[in-house]
């Protein structure tokens, strides 16, 4: 344990609970609904409304092997490829084994997929897949449709939840173990202001950090709190130099930032092509798979044509589907590029890639478990060794169902959920000062010119320079540091300080892969390197605030806890 947290006032307020829930997409409700069909008292906390995490604006589907002709070892075959050489390949297999029958489970839930016409599930494909294995809903409001089933089912079995609440930090007791979180209630209700959840198991579930760029897909709850929280509580965080950046988001502008509409990736898959101003479809010759490749690969392609034609966009062409297939198929983004006065039946789609997903994050075994006792992770806050550098299309649901199922399974397992939380404060802690609010928007440039699709030493040392700025030294809450103070607890100082926490990490991890792999891409080493760097690094968090940085031994993650058992 560190002993940081954040400045923020003493809770007021506190109920008790065996699982604590952190978070309200597929992953965290999935958690909480199996917690409670086993018989544990689960609260779900979650930082709007339940449906207003990423999930709800997942479009393109869900990838699992249902089709006739597809098998699970296919589907792990082109995820090992788009990993590019990190993924866990026993976590994979977990992943696409345990996977068709996860979204079997889904449907029962009362999620409703597109079906053919004789009745089976509808399937597309995706960049980097081999076969027609992606399951939608609604055409392109998958996410949406998941969202819905799942909030519906915790209602109907009285799940308690508490919403429009940012965690703030974990609890521990006296052995260090897990012992609940505390949160900070917005507005008025049963709970307001600063409270707790005692708990003996806590399951992050929070999502992506999309927001430390200024533009990304992500929801503006995207900041990063899951994985600044689980710093702060002392566990390893890994491989978040692999940030994802989209390839075909709709093109608003240079200046645009925050939310983006995405343009799915399934819209490529049923046909639709990329082409610079000339009409040139680029992607030919530039992989087997042309518009398909993997997202890395597509990403890095319109960068580069952008730049040799001095261009701040490239063309989605879909023209050809015709009116009708766009009503059917894909709804959501017709409606959203027409809002922005662009009619993709009768002309090209401007895109560029914007950051999307992160493919690291806090480290954990098949379990679930870190490298804090009782401390869970899954979904995208979580580094489970599937996505390696860079996640293959419509993994990521998927990934939320297997692993909280998995983590379920463990705590009932191991009763992690019923052994009394007892929180204790820590002997030594460290108050962290609060960033002004006023400073997002220069870690979100800091972090787009430095940080985004295309990486060097030099914009790196430019933004640690700028982010080491930002970062205060260790002082009392109401001491001078420097010439600032710290900012006043509240919603956005604490967003604010946990995005420089998780901005500072990123830019850490990628100065430190000197190679290209995957969605890292640097300039200055444009070459894959297996021999030096076939190997993740492991970062945590010092009791004096510095991030620790190592490399693991081999592509195999160490084991997450020494308790016997350990997955990995």
């Amino acid at each position: 344990m560190t002993g940081i947290r954040l400045h923020a006032p003493a809770p007021g307020w506190a109920i008790d609970a065996d699982v604590v829930v952190v978070g309200s997409g597929v992953a965290g409700l999935t958690a909480a609904l199996r917690c409670t069909a086993a018989g544990l008292r689960a609260v779900v906390v979650t930082k709007a409304d339940l449906d207003a995490g990423s999930t709800r604006w997942a479009q393109g589907g869900i990838a699992a092997a249902l089709g006739e002709g597809d098998t699970p070892e296919q589907h792990l075959d082109d995820t090992l490829v788009a990993g590019a050489g990190l993924c866990d390949e026993r976590a994979v297999r977990a992943l696409v084994t345990e996977g068709p029958d996860a979204v079997r489970r889904l449907i029962a839930t009362g999620a409703d997929f597109d079906k053919t016409s004789d009745g089976e599930i509808a399937l597309t494909r995706e960049g980097g897949h081999h076969r027609r294995r992606i399951a939608h809903a609604g055409g392109d409001a998958t996410g949406a449709e998941i969202s819905r089933a799942l909030v519906e089912a915790i209602r109907d079995r009285g799940v308690r939840t508490i919403e429009h609440a940012l965690v703030l930090d974990l609890l521990t007791d006296a052995e260090g173990r897990t012992a609940g979180v505390t949160l900070h209630v917005m507005g008025e209700g049963q709970h307001d202001g600063v409270g707790a959840v005692h708990a003996p198991a806590v399951v992050l579930a929070t999502g992506g950090m999309g927001q430390v760029f200024s533009a990304t897909t992500n929801p503006g709850v995207s900041t990063g709190d899951g994985v600044a929280l689980a710093l702060r509580a002392g566990a390893e965080v890994s491989d978040l130099e692999f940030v994802q950046f989209h390839p075909t988001v709709l093109f608003l502008g240079a200046g645009s930032e925050g939310q983006q509409p995405l343009v799915s990736e399934a819209v490529r898959g049923e046909g639709a092509h990329l082409v610079d101003a000339d009409g040139v479809r680029f992607m030919l010759g530039q992989h087997e798979l042309a518009e398909l490749a993997p997202r890395d690969i597509v990403a890095k392609a319109i960068v580069r044509r952008m730049q040799e034609r001095g261009a701040e966009h490239m063309f989605l062409d879909a023209r050809h589907f015709g009116a009708e297939m766009w009503a059917e198929r894909f709804p959501t983004i017709l409606a959203a590029c027409r809002a922005h006065g662009i009619d993709p039946v009768t002309e090209p789609i401007p895109v560029a890639p914007a950051a999307h997903y992160a493919s690291g994050g806090v480290r954990t075994d098949l379990s679930g478990r870190t490298t804090v006792p009782g401390l869970y992770a899954c979904g995208e806050v979580a580094c489970t060794g599937v996505h390696g550098a860079n996640r293959l299309a419509s993994n990521s649901l998927l990934e939320g169902l297997v692993f909280a199922e998995r983590i379920v399974e463990d705590i009932v397992a191991s009763a992690a959920g019923r052994r009394p939380a007892v929180p204790v404060e820590h002997p030594a802690p460290v108050v962290l000062p609060l960033l002004d609010p006023g400073a997002r928007h220069r870690i979100q440039r800091t972090m787009t010119l430095g940080a985004g699709v295309l990486r060097s030493a030099e914009s790196l040392l430019t933004a640690s320079r700028e982010l080491d700025a930002l970062h205060l030294p260790p002082a009392a809450p109401d001491q001078q540091a420097g010439d600032r103070k710290s900012a006043e607890p509240g919603v956005e100082s604490w967003e604010t300080t946990n995005l420089l926490t998780v901005a500072r990490l990123l830019v850490a991890a990628a100065n430190r892969r000197e190679e290209t792999r995957g969605c890292h891409w640097r300039e200055d080493h444009p070459d894959r390197d297996d021999t030096d760097w076939r190997r993740h690094l492991v970062v945590h968090l010092t009791h004096e605030r510095t991030l620790d940085v190592r490399t693991t031994d081999t592509s195999d993650f160490p084991p997450t806890l020494d308790a016997p058992g350990s997955s990995k």
